[in-house]
């Protein structure tokens, strides 16, 4: 006959469920599952006592309160498997009545025996255990909801202003707005509310040993959703923001369409007497913001982009992106911006590498640089078409290089003149066009040294030739001309 050994019940299961509902309340566990914890770690707790092995059933109720373990074993004279067997001497003794030699004992383990039946040590290794696993759900639960939730803007209240970093605390979610993610003019103070993206979502990092959860306010997706909050016609997809160029807290250009030819996009991201775009400019610590109309036209969108600066003409290249773009002299400061920030967002803004020309330039006639580029070469440029120093820094790159006696180091020598004396800055587009043209004229290196010096002796001479024979002509024509001047 099957016999148990019984002893009193706790009297504070409203403690227990309690216990229980706060848990799964303040660490947003589903209660199923906390159920599901408590009995792992029960049956950890059973198993480094009694064996791995050993037969029990666990039973936990967190409505009731209830938590109670039996361990089942076989009665026997002599125990051979101490984790399935208990001697009937011992069952005797604790039970008070005869044991019956293969009758199976049920050991029932409560709230109030557990500190007997377990040790205070393995007890206190049981509830490290449940803490961590409590801990691992909870980062998952914290992880799993924020990572569906990047690119959603979040409120939230700061706790802590570090030199680095921003404590931000949001559902006692701990986030985190780094530096780089802050707006540079702006400055937050502790206990303020603050309105921020959520950027990314990773497992681990978090002061806390929570999730680490990066905010930013000063990512183009911040500004976005900003003009989807403010802007009902940008949330109804009415109208669509195609391209944003931001230096968070200074300027942005924002690029929008239409889908519905009756509402303006400009207009209505404006709003009456500007109501919409300023209350995203003073939640942006009063950045400015152009809002341009987009169009499927490169030019016209380039031409654009520049806004407020007017332009006379642009001309691209679609394959390496580079844009070259006319303005008048009284725009030029315009188009520029502010140390390059007009122009440096426009280009963000269309994706092409935009370079400025006055309109009506000036330019130098090439024979005021003949004595910087000696005879031939100024009489090779002249017989080419290249008839000005605009027209030789515009050249291409090839066919200079094709002329004889020009090297790479010759043009970018002529070319540093030139620039010197209009005041301007090489353009990094030009070198590598250069060097690329260079690559691609090199002789291939297929034969011996020897075979290449007796090439460069056989042409030599012709080439020399023919210079000092132009030379002499032109010394010639110029004694004439000075002879003519005189008389």
């Amino acid at each position: 006959m099957a016999r148990r050994k019984t002893t009193a019940k706790v009297d504070n299961k409203k403690l227990i469920i309690e216990a229980f509902n706060e848990m799964a309340r303040e660490k947003s566990i589903d209660r199923d599952l906390l159920q599901g914890i408590v009995e792992e770690t029960l049956s950890l707790m059973v198993k480094k006592k009694y064996g791995q092995d050993s037969n029990f059933d666990i039973i936990v109720n967190m409505e009731k309160g209830d938590i109670e373990i039996y361990l089942m074993r076989t009665i026997v004279e002599e125990v051979e498997n101490p984790e399935l067997e208990i001697a009937a001497a011992e069952v005797s003794e604790r039970t008070g009545e005869p044991a019956d030699v293969g009758e199976e004992f049920i050991e029932e383990i409560t709230l109030g025996n557990i500190a007997d039946s377990f040790g205070r040590r393995l007890i206190a290794q049981a509830i490290q255990t449940l803490n961590q696993r409590i801990r691992d759900v909870e980062k998952d639960n914290v992880y799993e909801e924020y990572a569906k939730r990047v690119g959603e803007v979040i409120i939230g209240e700061i706790y802590q202003v570090r030199p680095n970093n921003i404590l931000v605390m949001h559902n006692k979610i701990e986030m985190r707005l780094p530096r780089e993610e802050q707006i540079p003019s702006e400055r937050l103070k502790k206990n303020q509310q603050v309105k921020a993206i959520i950027k990314e979502v990773r497992r681990t990092g978090g002061a806390t040993g929570l999730p680490d959860i990066i905010l930013s306010r000063a990512d183009d997706m911040f500004m976005a959703r900003l003009f989807e909050q403010e802007i009902p016609e940008i949330y109804d997809g009415i109208i669509e923001i195609r391209a944003i160029a931001r230096e968070p807290g200074e300027r942005a250009k924002v690029a929008v369409t239409s889908f519905d030819e009756r509402v303006d996009p400009v207009g209505a991201c404006v709003g009456m007497k500007g109501i919409r775009i300023h209350a995203i400019v003073r939640e942006l610590n009063n950045e400015n913001i152009d809002i341009i109309e987009h169009t499927d036209d490169p030019r016209l969108f380039v031409a654009r982009a520049l806004s407020p600066a007017k332009v006379r003409d642009v001309q691209l290249d679609p394959e390496t992106r580079q844009s070259t773009v006319i303005v008048p002299d009284d725009q030029v400061s315009l188009a520029i911006g502010k140390s390059g920030q007009n122009v440096r967002l426009a280009s963000k803004l269309t994706g092409y590498s935009l370079a400025l020309v006055k309109e009506g330039a000036e330019d130098i006639e090439l024979v005021e640089f003949r004595e910087e580029l000696g005879r031939a070469l100024y009489d090779q440029l002249i017989n080419s078409g290249i008839d000005t120093c605009r027209e030789f820094l515009e050249a291409d790159p090839a066919h200079l290089l094709r002329l004889p006696g020009v090297t790479r180091t010759k043009i970018l020598e002529i070319r540093g003149i030139m620039l010197d004396e209009f005041e301007e800055r090489e353009d990094p587009r030009y070198l590598r066009a250069l060097d690329e043209a260079a690559d691609a004229l090199r002789p291939a290196q297929d034969g011996a040294a020897d075979d290449l010096a007796d090439s460069y002796a056989e042409d030599t001479p012709e080439v020399y030739a023919a210079d000092e024979d132009e030379a002499i002509e032109a010394d010639e024509q110029v004694l004439s001309d000075d002879a003519h001047d005189e008389e």
